[in-house]
């Protein structure tokens, strides 16, 4: 007689405690813990240059996040740290006012996150279309591949068949057994081939010293006066707003490919605390990290929270107590590992020809924009701001065309009767008005609008300038078969827009 293992629902598999009953799926969540651990020391390192700060600044920040967000957070197995985005919007800071008030101005953005997300930011989400989400997803990809070389440019010539080594090992290791990550098989491996041949490549400590002792409370060193408010309050806001919008587009993302839902609304709240207990331990901030989430639950198959936790808690370990051992990771073993993780976050059905010969243009359009802007600006929070916008304004001029103003009935030589069919908003009753014979019609025009709905001020005040332009005819409009929201709304606004609207 045949059995077959028990099927685990996509909920079950987020569970802290079933994890921790299951030696299989600990041993997944450990391992996932250590490879994005070792993933997140050069990028934590990359970004602390790139905000003017010590290398501890962005190691310690990826430390405090992960390990907070992974108890506060709404997203089970997504990976928060130190990101580019967040270290762009801090430089200039860092470079006129220094450390402290970037400090400073980390805390303020979590307490900023935590209000956002308190008054429900994050349902906002849902005014995002898929294919901005596609757009994103595919300069992500962009991002991360391109982020890579500088490692593979000027290099010594055995960098190269070393990534092709690691690459390799991560798409065939999988193929003869998932017991153990094949990315930190592929980092082990070439580790110690580096090691004991005496290879001359670089490691992970050409990237900039890593700390020796652990993070420590603090406060920041600034006066506490208008004037310092005036002086962070922006950098704050612009980076809670990024840290919020790329760590809920990651949250989404990580739902839709582990078919579950999670809580935007905690989520945002969580990246708040996280932020501030990352200032108060001297970090520069940070947000959701969509390759090392992706290593964490496409590449290594983690689904709780336990591998976040253990990233953070490994990370303090490796650079800290092991950071001789950490320095000596060849940096080709990380770009191999990195250049996986992009092939496998493009979304290539997406730009498979076929596919966008079947598209709509509105909606390549919309992707296109998305990724062009956030790969121009490395800075996917302007991407999906530009692609919403777009969708937008293609939206309203797609249902703008779709009004129409038609002659249904004449019952008799005295009146007559139009249609109006469609959505009314800005964008399609500003031609409302051109729509009607005024000179030729008769006495009486009813202005049928049962198939119709009135959206905003723009059409009442487009209904007001008809019945105008009929009035100085000497003809009189009844307007009819209104549903309830739009005679409510043209009841209410009729006749107080002013003449000149």
């Amino acid at each position: 007689m045949s059995s077959t293992a028990p099927v685990v629902s996509p909920e079950r598999e987020q569970s802290v405690l079933a994890a921790l009953r299951s030696p299989r799926r600990l041993r997944t969540e450990v391992l996932a813990g250590v490879v994005v651990a070792l993933a997140l020391i050069p990028e934590a390192i990359s970004f602390s240059i790139i905000a003017g700060v010590d290398p501890r600044v962005g190691l310690f920040a990826s430390f405090t996040m992960a390990v907070t967000i992974a108890i506060v957070g709404g997203r089970p197995a997504m990976i928060s740290a130190a990101t580019g985005a967040v270290a762009l919007v801090v430089a200039p800071l860092v470079k006129s006012h220094g450390l402290d008030y970037l400090i400073a101005a980390v805390i303020l953005a979590g307490v900023f996150q935590m209000i956002l997300g308190g008054i429900g930011l994050a349902k906002l989400m849902r005014f995002v279309p898929r294919s901005v989400m596609t757009g994103f997803v595919n300069a992500l990809a962009i991002l991360i591949f391109t982020a890579q070389l500088p490692h593979l440019i000027g290099v010594p010539w055995l960098v190269y068949p070393m990534v092709a080594i690691g690459i390799l090992i991560i798409v065939g290791l999988p193929k003869l057994t998932a017991a153990v990550p094949a990315p930190l098989v592929a980092i082990i491996l070439l580790t110690a081939a580096t090691i004991v041949c005496g290879l001359s490549v670089p490691n992970v400590g050409d990237e900039g010293e890593l700390p020796d002792s652990l993070p420590s409370f603090l406060i920041p060193d600034v006066p506490f006066t208008w004037h310092t408010l005036t002086v962070i309050a922006p950098y704050a806001l612009t980076m809670a707003l990024v840290g919020l919008l790329e760590s809920l587009m990651t949250a989404k993302f990580v739902d839709d490919l582990t078919d579950t839902h999670s809580n935007k609304s905690r989520e945002s709240v969580g990246q708040g605390v996280a932020n501030i207990v990352t200032g108060l331990f001297g970090g520069m901030g940070g947000c959701a990290m969509i390759g090392q989430t992706m290593i964490n639950v496409r590449v290594s198959g983690a689904r709780t929270r336990i591998s976040t936790f253990l990233a953070g808690v490994f990370l303090l370990i490796l650079v800290v107590g092991l950071g001789d051992v950490v320095a000596l990771i060849p940096m080709a073993a990380l770009v191999a590992v990195m250049i996986m993780v992009s092939v496998g976050t493009m979304d290539w059905h997406s730009i498979n020809p076929k596919t966008l010969r079947r598209m709509p243009k509105s909606e390549t359009t919309v992707m296109l924009a998305t990724v062009a802007v956030t790969v121009a600006t490395h800075n996917l929070a302007y991407g999906v701001i530009v692609g919403v916008v777009t969708a937008m304004v293609l939206f309203a001029r797609r249902v703008a065309h779709m009004t129409d103003v038609v002659e249904v009935a004449h019952p008799d030589d005295d009146t007559r009767v139009y249609a109006v069919r469609g959505e009314l908003f800005f964008a399609s009753s500003n031609d409302l008005v051109y729509q009607f014979d005024y000179v030729n019609d008769p006495q009486h025009v009813v202005i049928d609008m049962s198939e119709s709905h009135i959206w905003d001020a723009s059409t009442v005040a487009a209904l007001d300038a008809i019945t105008t332009k009929y009035a100085a005819k000497g003809k009189t409009v009844t307007i009819v078969g209104l549903d309830d929201s739009s005679a409510a709304r043209h009841e209410r606004l009729s006749g107080h827009l002013g003449a000149d609207h």
